[in-house]
């Protein structure tokens, strides 16, 4: 279980990180200071689903097909969403599929 100071001080850190690729810059900027884990937590799922949504979506658009921008749209969506509503209840809740594999590749931040 997560310590409840530590969440309560990071927690605002943890809902900027998903507010955009700035936003996500500016919260480990912002965590340098006052180290939290919780805010460290999301912001290595957030860093993920942008990183993701950068590099995945240079290769879907060179895709013709409209189902498949739709899956991929519908796909970082619902990561976002994920994320940005477990931060806001205060919750470690890694993402479904790939939230693991952000934890292990993010984890000097």
């Amino acid at each position: 279980m997560e310590n409840q100071e530590d969440i309560n001080k990071g927690k605002n850190i943890a809902i900027v990180s998903y507010l955009t690729i700035i936003g996500t810059i500016i919260a480990i900027l912002m965590n340098n200071e006052d180290k939290s884990e919780f805010a460290r937590f999301h912001i290595r799922q957030a860093l993920g689903v942008f990183i993701s949504f950068f590099l995945l979506g240079y290769f879907i658009g060179y895709f013709d097909s409209w189902m498949i921008t739709s899956a991929f749209w519908v796909f970082i969506f619902v990561l976002w969403v994920y994320g940005f509503i477990a931060a806001l209840n205060g919750e470690k809740k890694e993402m479904p599929i790939v939230g693991p594999f952000f934890q292990n590749i993010f984890k000097s931040l």
